[in-house]
């Protein structure tokens, strides 16, 4: 997305991600974020949230989804397709916990371009429905269809 472009929605979200033990001798866990609240919560980042079979559950952060007129038909590809997700941004972090949240997306070119930062984690998550509503609607009010243009040789 261009700098100086705004969006003209942002949507809170928190993220959540599940630390699990590696089977590995070179890693002693895995972490991969599993869900996208629809809301930013009240709760401290890396507040554990469950614990089960091996597996932590916890609230990582708050990111915005934002929305911008110019990628309306990228979000309207991901909302059609058998899937779609919010891709959700993790990089690495000095501290106590290995990660920080970076980023949450809509648009699935945008959380690909993401992956090139070999250190960061990209995971799709499930839309919940309250925010799978919000893009629809969005889509639906600004969304201009362009005709292609194929480019000739001289």
């Amino acid at each position: 997305m261009s700098s100086a472009a705004l969006p003209l929605v942002r949507i809170p979200v928190g993220i959540v991600v599940e630390r699990c033990k590696a089977g590995s001798r070179w890693a002693d866990f895995v972490w991969r974020a599993v869900a996208v609240l629809p809301d930013e919560p009240r709760t401290k980042p890396w507040t554990v949230l469950r614990e089960e079979h091996g597996a932590t559950l916890f609230y990582a952060g708050s990111a915005t989804v934002d929305l911008y007129p110019s990628e309306t038909a990228r979000y309207r590809d991901n909302l059609a397709s058998g899937n779609p997700s919010i891709w959700t941004v993790l990089s690495p972090a000095e501290g106590a916990w290995p990660y920080s949240v970076t980023a949450a997306t809509a648009d699935p070119a945008e959380g690909e371009a993401f992956t090139e930062a070999g250190g960061n984690l990209v995971e799709p998550v499930a839309i919940p429905e309250m925010l799978r509503g919000a893009i629809a609607s969005f889509v639906a009010e600004h969304h201009v269809e362009r005709e292609f243009f194929k480019r000739t040789r001289r």
